[in-house]
């Protein structure tokens, strides 16, 4: 079976994601289209995929398959019903969705939608937000798989009073990396570590962020860095691992007392032999990025937030230890509270990022009261940290990923040519 698989281009959790989803479908024939952020993503994971196709654009689907994947990726999933293919959706932020619109209407302009050309399609749901575009490709898809989180079983059963039942999973994750990267590179006192601290900035990339344009975050992080192995001499290495640091911005920095910084953007699998085996480890609090480190036993800190998508996560998660323990602008600017709204939320967090970078006394404080949470993060005990993980593991559990998707795609094709499409 050919499948055509492709993710949003909001940062690397959509693409780790479907790189994931890819892993479990070895023997049929993978064809990733995209391009973009989740691109580098996939040519950094060529393995997981049989083939690689820049098919990004306003064009229809660029290659034929018998089936199609999409991560998020709402306009492929809108291409996916023009064409007449049959379509799962992965959402793995599903609760995070916000809609103006009623959800009956979303899924009335849904199932109202022309087939007959791409760009009356487009034009028949021009009116909703891009939330709602990904609302509205659920009831568009055959099946939709949703990645379990705090919220979503209810929202899940309001799609079911709407007529559209969905399948519900665990971590979507490549578990085949994890074992394989707890098996040959955990802790292992004999050998030692690579580094002392691991920093995982994530893909950064979305539809405001980017490496020159919009990236105070990336230039407060390269503020910060000198400072942290001033603050912490305990950290003779660290990894400074992303998007960010391909090509010409990989780079060691070494300081004059011998400590050096690694800057990289790893092959998924690479990056969790290192997650596996680095004693300390700060991340974007991106869902993707925190799932393999908690199925691999570890506890990483939360940085500061990079978007209002990582503002949500933490949020909802603050009665854990990861959630206590994050690192949060407002502890810069108390009372700081971006706009409940993806963009302007977004653009909000760009700006502080960009005032505590420029004004010395805000950076002063940035630095202090990130030091006051890395001091509790490091003083944490081998046992408080299994059982911070553990305690998000239980919290986001689910239906093993590999078995619902397998599952689905098993299910034959109709007479018409699609999937079995759920009621509604």
């Amino acid at each position: 079976m050919r499948i055509l698989m492709g993710a949003q281009n909001c940062g690397f959790g959509p693409a780790s994601v479907l790189v994931a989803v890819a892993r479990q479908l070895a023997g049929h024939e993978r064809v990733f289209v995209g391009n973009g952020i989740s691109a580098a993503f996939a040519r950094r994971n060529a393995a997981a995929f049989d083939a690689l196709h820049d098919g990004g654009g306003a064009g229809p689907l660029p290659v034929d398959a018998d089936r199609v994947v999409s991560v998020m990726d709402a306009d492929l999933v809108l291409r996916s019903a023009v064409a007449r293919r049959p379509v799962v959706l992965v959402d793995c932020l599903f609760g995070f969705w916000r809609h103006r619109q009623p959800l009956a209407r979303i899924r009335e302009l849904s199932a109202t939608l022309p087939r007959d050309s791409l760009p009356a399609a487009r034009r028949h749901l021009a009116r909703l937000t891009p939330h709602e575009r990904v609302l509205a490709a659920h009831f568009l898809a055959d099946h939709s798989v949703i990645q379990n989180f705090p919220g979503v079983p209810r929202r899940m059963a309001e799609f079911a009073d709407a007529g559209h039942a969905m399948r519900l999973t665990g971590p979507l994750v490549d578990l085949e990396g994890l074992y394989a990267a707890r098996a040959d590179g955990g802790p292992d006192p004999d050998r030692g570590h690579d580094y002392d601290l691991l920093i995982n900035t994530g893909g950064f990339r979305n539809f405001l962020l980017d490496f020159d344009t919009n990236n105070d975050y990336l230039r407060l992080i390269d503020r910060w860095i000198p400072d942290l192995l001033a603050d912490w001499p305990r950290l003779d290495g660290v990894l400074l691992c992303g998007g960010p640091y391909a090509g010409h911005r990989a780079r060691t920095l070494r300081t004059a007392a011998g400590r050096r910084v690694d800057r990289r953007f790893l092959p998924q699998r690479e990056l969790l032999r290192h997650v596996a085996r680095t004693p300390h480890y700060l991340l974007a609090p991106g869902l993707s990025a925190l799932h393999e480190a908690t199925l691999l036993g570890r506890l990483p800190l939360g940085l500061h937030e990079q978007h209002y998508a990582h503002t949500f996560t933490v949020r909802h998660l603050v009665d854990t230890l990861f959630g206590r323990l994050a690192g949060r602008f407002a502890d810069v600017l108390p009372g700081h509270a971006p706009p409940e709204d993806d963009h302007a939320g977004t653009e909000a967090l760009v700006a502080v990022a960009g005032r505590i970078r420029e004004d010395d006394g805000l950076y002063a404080r940035f630095r202090r009261t990130f030091n006051e949470r890395l001091e509790r993060y490091f003083a944490l005990t081998p046992e408080q940290r299994r059982d911070g993980a553990a305690e998000l593991r239980a919290l986001l559990d689910g239906p093993p990923a590999p078995a619902v998707i397998a599952g689905l795609l098993e299910d034959p094709p109709d007479s018409a040519g699609l999937g079995r499409r759920r009621p509604g």
